[in-house]
């Protein structure tokens, strides 16, 4: 499981290949229902990322305000296809994240499944600063990415706790960071990897 790099040709390529990538598989992460079921997806959603959108659809079956936005067309176009077929209002925009204009403060909510680990240490503080600059006073940020405990060099880069703690420390609190685990589609006998699911806070 090579994750593409961050070019847009590339990543969207990803999306129309015969098969689907490997953390395309067609239903909310386990991790991220969790989150739902607790309360966590409400108000305005933003789903930084959204691939073909089911985190952002699960938002907006419970009643959210959703929207999401991608680096791939292909997968917007796929989002949008769902969102119709299972009557949900949606927005969903292709555009790269840092440098699509984005309302500032307007979410209750950031979701991020498995975007904070494709930045490298460049791009990392711009990431973190969009996403800072969308949320609201109080708006939970609920993060999965990519683990250090996982074994091997395959797949997309590593990221530590420390890490984590580190690029959230000016502007928001850390509600709880624990290990969890990515489900995949298959990929050399693999169907989960090791991550990290985080919910921080933003702080006033």
């Amino acid at each position: 499981m090579t994750e593409p790099p961050r070019a847009n040709d590339s990543w969207d390529e990803s999306y129309r290949r015969d098969a689907p990538p490997p953390w395309d598989i067609g239903r909310p992460q386990p991790a991220f229902v969790a989150l739902a079921d607790e309360g966590l997806f409400r108000g305005s959603v933003f789903d930084a990322g959204c691939g073909t959108g089911e985190h952002t659809l699960l938002a907006a079956s419970l009643g959210a305000t959703a929207y999401g936005v991608d680096m791939s067309p292909t997968a917007i176009e796929r989002a949008r296809a769902k969102a119709e077929s299972r009557g949900l209002s949606v927005r969903f925009e292709a555009g790269d994240l840092l440098s699509l204009p984005l309302p500032a403060a307007a979410f209750d909510t950031v979701l991020d499944s498995g975007v904070f680990h494709s930045f490298d240490d460049a791009e990392r503080p711009r990431y973190v600063s969009v996403l800072s600059s969308v949320a609201r006073p109080g708006a939970a940020l609920c993060l999965m990415c990519f683990s250090e405990r996982q074994p091997g060099d395959w797949g997309p880069r590593r990221v530590t706790e420390a890490e984590m703690r580190a690029s959230f420390a000016e502007g928001w609190s850390v509600d709880r960071i624990e290990p969890a685990t990515f489900e995949i589609n298959p990929f050399a006998d693999v169907e989960s990897v090791e991550a990290w699911l985080a919910v921080f806070r933003r702080l006033p």
